[in-house]
């Protein structure tokens, strides 16, 4: 084998990979040392990834594009499976389900004001001004701001299939417009807030949470000392499920395939897309085995670790992001940039005035917390919310960060039938007025669970 640069198999990934990772620290650095970028409050992995894209488009540096979009496809699916994996805490489940249905509700809920705002954006389009425009093109909105630039890359390269010609890479700026909006719109609300004096802005350094013992290792874990590196556990079981993820999704396309070629198409497309939530569904599945193996003492140890747990699943999304923005292609946009404008203003602004109705239901004493820190995670990442927040709560004493955690973990239930509309709406005509009509459906029946009071507390 010549193990020699002229190899680029062999080296290739590698060289990738070492761009994304310097990338990453050289936007840590002036993440920290440059004041106006400090308190735009930008997360890391965003800027990184505008970085890199600029660097791209003037030639300091060659990506390589196909690897940067499966890059961006395996790592939403690995961190969601990370995340997916860890053990609940106890103490906190009655609390957490309570909190979590809302706050479910609420995520998809922002989903349908966004695809509902995207589609009307988009028809009235295509009827008007623009003929030639993808109808279905709105849907896009939610999957870039809503879920970020995982699924919008997912769900923009399939609508590619279907005629929606540069449709990942619009997908792509969708999302990179949610960042901005997270960041820039979010910080200019706070600084609202505070001139009105709903609270006073914390000073100082972000406060990150310390590593004690409790928090690294749980009770009947795997000890430190094993054979076997704890991380490499962690590993091995998230890319386990991954693999079971890929034959489960595999057998299942290739069933319905057998059926019927029509049935088969129409979910190949689907299951693959939204692999991510195959994959939860398979690690929460294993976690319910390994705790019942755990409490009939037919194993007895804990194998999962939360901490470790969740630095994959970070490290996975700083991965992801970084290479998805950075892969974005602006000449794709061409022809494109009305519907991009007027959806990434409209879906800035109906977000944030839809959050602010739901959360003042949801989140009773801790609104400003609850709403910034949606707001964040809604137009960005979860890493954004949690930025936000800690400009009003930063020791994170409210429960609005894990309501991020909680909201995001039941919206994979609610957020089923989305899996269903994104599918249908490019089918035909018809068919895309019918999945507008049941997005609206859906949002009020959402907005009933929102609304809803517990028995006990409509009884006072």
């Amino acid at each position: 084998m010549d193990y020699s640069a002229a190899n680029t198999g062999l080296w290739n990934p590698i060289l990738q990979f070492g761009i994304i990772a310097a990338t990453i620290l050289i936007a840590n650095i002036l993440r920290r040392r440059v004041p106006f970028i400090k308190k735009s409050l930008m997360p890391t992995a965003v800027l990184g990834g505008f970085i890199l894209l600029i660097f791209r488009l003037i030639g300091v540096v060659k990506l390589d594009l196909d690897l940067m979009s499966m890059i961006t496809y395996h790592c939403i699916a690995i961190g969601f499976i990370a995340l997916s994996l860890r053990v609940p805490d106890p103490n906190e489940k009655d609390s957490a389900n309570k909190a979590g249905v809302k706050s479910g509700a609420l995520v998809v809920g922002t989903y349908m004001v966004q695809a509902a705002t995207g589609l009307v954006i988009s028809i009235l389009l295509a009827y008007t001004f623009m003929p030639n425009l993808f109808k279905a093109s709105g849907i896009l909105l939610p999957m870039g701001y809503g879920q970020g630039p995982g699924q919008a890359n997912n769900i923009g390269s399939s609508y590619e299939a279907l005629g929606f010609a540069g449709g990942r890479s619009f997908g792509l700026a969708i999302a990179a417009a949610g960042y901005l909006c997270a960041c820039i719109v979010g910080v200019i609300y706070i600084n609202y807030l505070v001139r009105k004096g709903k609270f006073t802005r914390a000073n100082g350094e972000t406060v990150s949470g310390s590593v004690s013992i409790d928090t690294f290792q749980s009770e009947n874990e795997v000890p430190i000392a094993e054979s076997l590196d704890r991380l490499s556990i962690q590993f091995c079981l998230v890319i386990v499920v991954y693999l079971v993820t890929f034959l489960v999704t595999w057998g299942l396309t290739s069933a319905f395939t057998a059926i019927s070629v029509g049935l088969g198409n129409t979910l190949n497309s689907l299951l693959w897309g939204f692999n991510f939530i195959v994959g939860s569904a398979l690690a929460m599945l294993l976690r319910l085995v390994l705790r019942k193996l755990h409490s009939t003492k037919i194993i007895t140890r804990q194998y999962q670790n939360n901490y470790l747990l969740n630095r994959i699943s970070g490290l996975a999304f700083d991965i992801m992001i970084v290479a998805g923005i950075a892969s974005i292609e602006p000449e794709d946009l061409t022809g494109l940039w009305v519907p991009f404008i007027l959806m990434a203003v409209a879906g800035a602004v109906l977000t944030l005035i839809w959050l602010k109705y739901a959360c003042k239901i949801i989140y009773k004493g801790y609104y400003y917390e609850g709403l910034v820190s949606m707001y964040g995670m809604m137009t960005g990442t979860i890493s954004s919310g949690v930025l936000l927040l800690r400009e009003l709560d930063p020791e994170l004493k409210t429960p609005a960060a894990n309501n991020l955690v909680l909201g995001s973990s039941f919206g994979i239930l609610f957020g089923i039938p989305m899996l269903a509309l994104v599918s249908l709406v490019p089918k035909s005509t018809v068919m895309l007025f019918v999945g507008l009509a049941l997005i609206v459906i859906y949002f009020f029946i959402l907005l009933f669970i929102i609304k809803r009071q517990p028995k006990a507390s409509r009884k006072r």
